[in-house]
């Protein structure tokens, strides 16, 4: 993970932190044991950080609850 990836993630965890009134590690904890952090966020940089911050975290959100992880 390139620095880019690594500030875009470290955003986008704090985001959803807001989002969710959860603790950026519990974010964390989610994106991993749902995969989306390795399966999604991070292949898919190229195109997400494009997007702006509110479409994305209703993507997250929604692609969590569909993994079976309450935020």
């Amino acid at each position: 993970m390139g620095k880019k990836e690594l500030n875009f993630t470290v955003f986008l965890i704090h985001k959803l932190a807001e989002a969710w009134k959860k603790s950026p590690s519990h974010v964390y904890h989610v994106l991993k044991e749902t995969g989306i952090l390795d399966d999604y966020i991070l292949p898919c940089y190229d195109t997400l950080h494009t997007l702006g911050s509110q479409y994305l975290i209703e993507d997250i959100t929604q692609f969590a609850e569909e993994r079976g992880m309450a935020q």
